[in-house]
Protein backbone atom coordinates (compact mmCIF):
# COMPACT_ATOMS: atom_id res chain seq x y z
CA UNK A 1 0.00 0.00 0.00
CA UNK A 2 1.41 3.41 -0.94
CA UNK A 3 1.72 6.21 1.58
CA UNK A 4 -1.04 8.13 -0.20
CA UNK A 5 -3.37 5.12 -0.15
CA UNK A 6 -2.65 4.60 3.54
CA UNK A 7 -3.31 8.29 4.30
CA UNK A 8 -6.52 8.33 2.25
CA UNK A 9 -7.81 5.18 3.99
CA UNK A 10 -7.05 6.63 7.41
CA UNK A 11 -8.55 10.05 6.67
CA UNK A 12 -11.68 8.50 5.15
CA UNK A 13 -12.51 7.15 8.63
CA UNK A 14 -12.60 10.66 10.11
CA UNK A 15 -16.22 11.61 10.87
CA UNK A 16 -15.98 15.05 9.22
CA UNK A 17 -14.60 13.73 5.91
CA UNK A 18 -16.20 11.92 2.97
CA UNK A 19 -14.64 10.48 -0.17
CA UNK A 20 -15.68 12.21 -3.39
CA UNK A 21 -14.64 13.01 -6.94
CA UNK A 22 -12.25 15.98 -7.03
CA UNK A 23 -13.43 19.09 -8.87
CA UNK A 24 -10.23 19.03 -10.93
CA UNK A 25 -11.08 15.55 -12.20
CA UNK A 26 -7.80 13.90 -11.20
CA UNK A 27 -7.49 11.27 -8.46
CA UNK A 28 -9.65 11.06 -5.35
CA UNK A 29 -10.90 13.75 -2.99
CA UNK A 30 -11.96 14.19 0.59
CA UNK A 31 -14.65 16.72 1.35
CA UNK A 32 -16.29 18.11 4.44
CA UNK A 33 -19.67 19.78 4.69
CA UNK A 34 -17.78 23.04 4.11
CA UNK A 35 -16.15 22.00 0.82
CA UNK A 36 -13.22 20.15 -0.64
CA UNK A 37 -10.35 19.49 1.74
CA UNK A 38 -7.87 17.25 -0.10
CA UNK A 39 -7.16 15.89 -3.57
CA UNK A 40 -5.03 12.74 -3.80
CA UNK A 41 -3.54 13.13 -7.29
CA UNK A 42 -0.94 10.36 -7.30
CA UNK A 43 0.83 7.87 -5.08
CA UNK A 44 2.85 10.75 -3.66
CA UNK A 45 1.13 14.12 -4.18
CA UNK A 46 -1.81 15.49 -2.19
CA UNK A 47 -3.28 18.96 -2.66
CA UNK A 48 -4.75 20.34 0.56
CA UNK A 49 -7.18 23.28 0.73
CA UNK A 50 -5.93 25.23 3.74
CA UNK A 51 -7.49 28.66 2.93
CA UNK A 52 -5.64 31.95 2.57
CA UNK A 53 -5.94 32.76 6.27
CA UNK A 54 -4.48 29.42 7.42
CA UNK A 55 -1.61 29.62 4.93
CA UNK A 56 -0.71 33.13 6.12
CA UNK A 57 -0.91 32.02 9.77
CA UNK A 58 1.31 28.97 9.14
CA UNK A 59 3.68 30.50 6.57
CA UNK A 60 6.79 30.16 8.75
CA UNK A 61 5.99 26.59 9.75
CA UNK A 62 5.21 25.60 6.16
CA UNK A 63 8.58 26.96 4.99
CA UNK A 64 10.30 24.67 7.52
CA UNK A 65 8.77 21.70 5.69
CA UNK A 66 9.79 22.91 2.22
CA UNK A 67 10.93 19.42 1.17
CA UNK A 68 7.44 18.05 1.82
CA UNK A 69 5.14 21.06 1.36
CA UNK A 70 4.85 23.28 -1.71
CA UNK A 71 3.15 26.64 -1.14
CA UNK A 72 2.00 28.30 -4.37
CA UNK A 73 1.58 32.09 -4.30
CA UNK A 74 -2.05 33.07 -4.85
CA UNK A 75 -3.37 29.57 -4.18
CA UNK A 76 -5.47 28.51 -1.21
CA UNK A 77 -4.08 25.00 -1.67
CA UNK A 78 -0.71 23.55 -0.67
CA UNK A 79 0.79 20.40 -2.15
CA UNK A 80 2.15 17.77 0.22
CA UNK A 81 4.69 15.26 -1.12
CA UNK A 82 4.50 11.90 0.66
CA UNK A 83 7.97 10.37 0.64
CA UNK A 84 8.11 9.03 4.21
CA UNK A 85 5.84 8.11 7.11
CA UNK A 86 6.63 11.46 8.73
CA UNK A 87 5.07 13.17 5.68
CA UNK A 88 1.83 11.25 6.30
CA UNK A 89 1.88 12.47 9.91
CA UNK A 90 2.39 16.03 8.63
CA UNK A 91 -0.53 15.58 6.21
CA UNK A 92 -2.79 14.38 9.05
CA UNK A 93 -1.92 17.48 11.06
CA UNK A 94 -2.51 19.79 8.11
CA UNK A 95 -5.86 18.14 7.31
CA UNK A 96 -6.92 18.87 10.88
CA UNK A 97 -5.84 22.50 10.40
CA UNK A 98 -7.75 22.64 7.10
CA UNK A 99 -10.92 21.31 8.71
CA UNK A 100 -10.69 23.91 11.48
CA UNK A 101 -9.97 26.67 8.95
CA UNK A 102 -13.07 25.77 6.95
CA UNK A 103 -15.29 25.37 10.03
CA UNK A 104 -14.20 28.72 11.48
CA UNK A 105 -14.36 30.68 8.22
CA UNK A 106 -17.07 33.33 8.11
CA UNK A 107 -19.52 32.91 5.25
CA UNK A 108 -18.37 34.65 2.10
CA UNK A 109 -14.80 35.30 3.27
CA UNK A 110 -13.22 33.98 0.08
CA UNK A 111 -12.45 30.43 1.18
CA UNK A 112 -13.99 28.96 -1.97
CA UNK A 113 -11.52 26.77 -3.81
CA UNK A 114 -10.22 28.40 -6.96
CA UNK A 115 -8.66 25.23 -8.27
CA UNK A 116 -6.10 22.96 -6.70
CA UNK A 117 -2.39 23.13 -7.49
CA UNK A 118 -2.51 20.09 -9.78
CA UNK A 119 -4.72 22.05 -12.17
CA UNK A 120 -2.25 24.94 -12.06
CA UNK A 121 0.61 22.68 -13.04
CA UNK A 122 2.71 24.00 -10.17
CA UNK A 123 2.95 21.09 -7.74
CA UNK A 124 6.03 18.94 -7.38
CA UNK A 125 7.76 17.78 -10.53
CA UNK A 126 6.56 14.34 -11.52
CA UNK A 127 9.15 11.65 -12.01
Amino acid sequence: MTLAARALAQLATWPDLMEAEPSCGTGQALTSRHGEIAHFHSDRDVDLHLTDRAIRRLAGDLRRFAAAVRVVPGSQWVTVRLDASADVDLLMTLVSVALQAHQNAPTGNGTAATGCNDGRGVGFLRT
